[in-house]
């Protein structure tokens, strides 16, 4: 009942005509592509730095507001009390003492090789059936609702997750075999109980952090205008709207951010994973999270009488620095195999969820951001993706095999910035002709359109999509 709540809310609140809706998504699916992928925040860079500039157009106040919430994104967070007053706090779990750790250069994170690595730069979201009053998954008794992998000095991290790796063997049309990765996790030292019979988990790689303030001004209409839950243009194409609960409006919002769209605002997102990674409290969420079974952790607790431990000043910056973050340019945009590329990638059917144009309007948080067209290759929506990605686990609207359209923006400067090539939702494909093998459901023509393609015209569309 509550879920068909929320989505009655989202249409009262952002209805627009059939008519007008299918005019923009024609609109924005169709228009000319540029080099300034992020309209005039956009950078002209192609190093491994290339995620962690200002916005071109930042200005005034916003450019040490921005360095400064630089200053918080890379601090080390230590326990209490430490060194430093302003960045002690952390823990008691935790996945990561910074934010930078797990977005190393503001990248994309990739999963452990194998069972003995810890997870650096991905986390795991487990659940049990039901929903929070709000909508949200139903934490896992004794644990919450991410596994914290890390534990302050003298307390039992809650456990490890293991990925161990299978083979998927296939071939392209034209005979040339491929083999796509499958993970397997399982988990161990569990700390605090056995795990329920119908736990349900989500590993997420960390993702990219460019061009997010851009995301979070696109008008919540343009949205609806670009969602078909029903696919009545018959085009196969059913992208709809996660509405989830946004804690700082204390409101219901479209999601935008997350593998899921389960977050849909970036001061939400920030103080999620300020808590849920590093144990670290703020203005959004004022106190730490210690789950019935985690003795030690309240004994702690009670000791270090902590108050909120990443002030609302500090926290402002923090938003500001996330929300003006340059997009790098394309690269190579006059070469012909990134025109033909390009063409492929439309005439595919790729353009249809990754959709190549999206705008802000004047009622965006910061100048910077306001009435810029921009290239991010996404429409923010969810997709059902087929079973072969399904981690059969419920996101508010979202079910187990749909997933938001992830944003293309940067990723050709992947293994530059990163370090590897590897994508989805949790590391499994190598590189980009294996994240395109493992699309299914509403992409499974998509997918068909290229695995049938001749290697030459693969090669172009792979080109086009390492331009960006």
């Amino acid at each position: 009942m509550k879920k068909v709540f929320l989505l009655s809310a989202a249409v009262v609140a952002i209805s627009t005509s059939v008519l007008a809706a299918g005019g923009l998504r024609d609109e924005l699916i169709n228009a000319p592509i540029t080099p300034a992928l992020g309209g005039d925040t956009t950078r002209d860079v192609a190093t491994a730095d290339a995620f962690t500039f200002a916005a071109n157009n930042i200005k005034g106040m916003n450019r040490p507001m921005f360095s400064f919430g630089n200053q918080m994104f890379t601090a080390t967070w230590t326990p209490a009390p430490g060194p430093q007053p302003t960045t002690d706090g952390l823990g008691p779990m935790f996945n990561r003492e910074s934010c930078v750790a797990c977005h190393v250069q503001n990248g994309r994170g990739k999963a452990p090789d194998g069972p003995n690595e810890l997870m650096d730069t991905m986390l795991m979201r487990w659940s049990t059936p039901g929903d929070t009053e709000h909508g949200a998954p139903k934490g896992v008794p004794g644990y919450g609702d991410q596994l914290q992998d890390r534990a302050l000095e003298g307390l039992k991290p809650e456990g490890r997750a293991r990925v161990t790796w299978s083979e998927v063997k296939g071939a392209y049309a034209d005979g040339a075999p491929y083999s796509l990765r499958k993970p397997t996790f399982k988990y161990t030292d569990l700390a605090y109980g056995a795990l329920p019979a119908n736990v349900m988990s989500s590993p997420r790689v960390s993702n990219p952090m460019i061009g997010l303030g851009l995301l979070e001004s696109v008008p919540a209409a343009t949205l609806e205008a670009l969602a078909d839950p029903d696919d009545t243009d018959g085009d196969g194409i059913s992208g709809r709207i996660n509405m989830v609960w946004d804690a700082p409006s204390q409101s219901v919002k479209p999601g935008r951010f997350g593998w899921k769209a389960n977050v849909g605002s970036l001061a939400h997102q920030n103080a999620g994973a300020a808590r849920g990674d590093m144990g670290i409290s703020t203005p959004v969420f004022v106190a730490d999270v210690c789950e019935e079974k985690q003795k030690d952790c309240f004994v702690y607790m009670k000791k270090a009488e902590q108050g909120i431990e990443m002030e609302d000043s500090f926290f402002e910056r923090l938003n500001t620095f996330m929300h003006l973050l340059a997009v790098p340019a394309q690269r190579g945009a006059e070469l012909a195999e990134v025109k033909r590329g390009e063409k492929l990638f439309r005439d595919s059917g790729c353009a249809a969820c990754h959709v190549p144009t999206l705008k802000t309007d004047a009622a965006a948080p910061y100048e910077e951001l306001k009435n810029q067209t921009f290239h991010a290759f996404t429409d923010l929506l969810l997709h059902d993706m087929g079973d072969g990605l399904s981690d059969g686990r419920p996101d508010f609207l979202a079910n187990g095999t749909e997933w938001r359209t992830a944003p293309l923006w940067g990723l050709g400067l992947t293994e530059t910035v990163s370090g590897h090539t590897y994508l989805l939702h949790d590391g499994r494909a190598r590189n980009a002709a294996e994240a395109i093998l493992w699309h299914g459901g509403e992409a499974e023509k998509a997918k068909e359109a290229f695995r049938n393609l001749p290697k030459a015209s693969r090669d172009d569309l792979l080109a086009f999509l390492n331009s960006i």
